[in-house]
């Protein structure tokens, strides 16, 4: 569970969270060694001690308290899921500083200094003892949000280091432009009135009382079956290929303020007004969005490398971490499907 005042401070690293824990021992041994009674798990001989990962519950539970929300009680399914959670975060950490230095990846006293005058800053004013305050009120200490905080810094600058060669060329930028010039483009969109009727009969005879004079508003209100323009006198804006094909077709044939004869859809007859002129059919120029693109395509491969190597971690670390019994996590498949064992 995070610290309330951390959440907007952490950078999201979805997929580092969701891969990379998952080598694991589900009996409690394995190759980075037996978990004793004072552990919850060791990973490749790094120990996270029960008491540890009981005082993050705690934490979570006063996290709990100040949202105003219940606490799952000790044996849920619910608690469970939550202490697994948290065991999770802890052992992710543990990997990361383990392969940090392989990274060339450092993260230094002064960083973390840097990054909590900043939180305080952003959140007490700069105020210590407004910062110490709101430690007690979250049931947490000094040493743990710098804790925290490291931590953050280590997975950012890991993530950075493993996606620094993600890059894409103009002429990708430029292919996936082409590929997808729909979304660039903002079709044609006209204001009109109809009115809708189930007979030919009385859509004829609405018809001649609409080039007599008669108010088209008045009418729809008054006849058309359509709930959704009836209310006001008929006026919708349509978009071109949204409605069905004949309405479409006739819709955006009309000269502004000409008055078309009945027209037949799978609803009914229709009679429509062009209202005013259709906007014009409208592409977005490549130059206005290749910068937006080529930061997708980045992303992407970003997330592509990342997850390659939370591939090659996982399958480093099977083996290496071992679990005291009742907390490992369910064994999984290459495709992330639980085993039977």
């Amino acid at each position: 569970m995070r610290r309330l005042f951390l959440v907007p401070l952490v950078l999201s690293l979805t997929l580092l969270a969701a891969a990379c824990g998952s080598g694991s021992n589900s009996n409690g041994s394995g190759g980075g060694g037996t978990a004793s009674g004072d552990d919850a798990a060791v990973v490749n001989g790094d120990h996270i001690t029960q008491a540890t990962l009981d005082r993050r519950l705690s934490e979570a539970a006063c996290s709990y308290k100040l949202q105003k929300k219940t606490f799952p009680k000790a044996g849920t399914a619910e608690y469970q899921q939550i202490r697994a959670q948290i065991l999770q975060s802890l052992v992710q950490r543990a990997q990361l500083a383990q392969k940090a230095p392989g990274l060339g990846v450092e993260v230094t006293d002064k960083q973390v200094e840097a990054q909590l005058k900043t939180l305080k800053s952003q959140y007490f004013g700069g105020s210590e003892t407004k910062y110490r305050a709101e430690l007690k009120r979250q049931c947490v200490n000094d040493a743990e949000v710098r804790d925290d905080l490291r931590s953050n810094l280590l997975s950012n600058a890991i993530f950075t280091k493993v996606t620094a060669k993600a890059t894409v060329t103009p002429a990708q930028v430029q292919a996936y432009y082409d590929a997808h010039r729909e979304v660039y483009t903002t079709p044609q969109t006209r204001v009109v009135s109809h009115i809708l009727v189930k007979n030919k009969a009385l859509a004829d005879k609405l018809y001649a009382q609409l080039k007599g004079g008669a108010s088209f508003a008045t009418l729809a209100k008054k006849y058309s079956i359509d709930p959704g323009s009836k209310a006001q006198g008929g006026r919708l804006t349509i978009t071109r290929g949204q409605t069905v094909a004949p309405f479409d077709r006739v819709a955006f044939e009309l000269r502004t303020g000409q008055l078309s004869k009945p027209v037949h859809t799978q609803y009914g007859w229709h009679i429509i007004h062009a209202d005013k002129a259709a906007t014009p059919h409208h592409s977005t120029p490549f130059a206005q969005v290749k910068a937006s693109i080529k930061q997708q395509l980045v992303q992407q491969k970003r997330n592509a490398a990342l997850q390659t190597w939370l591939n090659g971690l996982k399958k480093e670390y099977d083996g290496k971490i071992s679990y005291a019994p009742g907390l490992a996590p369910p064994a999984t498949t290459t495709s992330g499907t639980t085993t039977t064992g």
